[in-house]
């Protein structure tokens, strides 16, 4: 079912906001920070027993769009890590596109940690709006979910949400120089 975070309070309603963690592959991350990755995919059952169905974000990405959404670290609040620059639902799943915000030391070390292949999980967090739980598989189809942050974890329960991306681009020092201009740059961010 994921982990439970505290319960968000509104005027009337209380729910309890879930996560998943997909563990996925790098894609696309650039020396800017840019990674692209899924967050969630479509009919296939997680470690919690749960399901995600096409269509299950629509409503919550028209309502509040990539910039509605956090990108944490391993779903805490109070560490934000950059900004989601696109999030679609395509045939696959939660297709998510992020900038890592290179000027907060955590992100940095994320960074570091991704183009190192060491660091690739994603996990969303939600509140449920409309589930369906089969009762001879214990398998809960989640139908319609509200989308509020996606998290890079270390173990997502979708073991195959993962970055799919890390960008490359072309550096401007050499191989044999990159850990030394790497550490010089980090330097000046102390």
């Amino acid at each position: 079912m994921g982990r439970q975070i505290p319960k968000l309070e509104t005027a009337h309603i209380t729910a309890a906001l879930e996560t998943k963690n997909l563990p996925g592959q790098i894609s696309g991350l650039t020396q800017d920070g840019s990674f692209v990755g899924y967050a969630s995919l479509f009919g296939v059952v997680d470690m919690g027993r749960d399901l995600v169905m096409p269509g299950a974000f629509r409503a919550s990405l028209e309502k509040r769009g990539a910039a509605g959404v956090k990108m944490l670290w391993q779903h805490d609040a109070s560490q934000p890590l950059g900004v989601w620059t696109s999030i679609i639902e395509d045939a696959r799943g939660l297709k998510v596109e992020g900038q890592l915000n290179l000027a907060v030391a955590r992100a940095r070390e994320i960074h570091a940690l991704m183009r190192d292949g060491a660091l690739d999980g994603l996990s969303i967090g939600f509140r449920t709006q409309s589930a369906v739980t089969d009762k001879s598989t214990g398998i809960r189809k989640l139908i319609r979910l509200d989308l509020w942050e996606i998290s890079i974890v270390t173990f997502p329960m979708l073991p195959q949400a993962r970055v799919s991306a890390v960008k490359r681009a072309h550096l401007p020092v050499k191989p044999e120089g990159l850990a030394r201009a790497i550490r010089k740059a980090a330097a000046a961010f102390r």
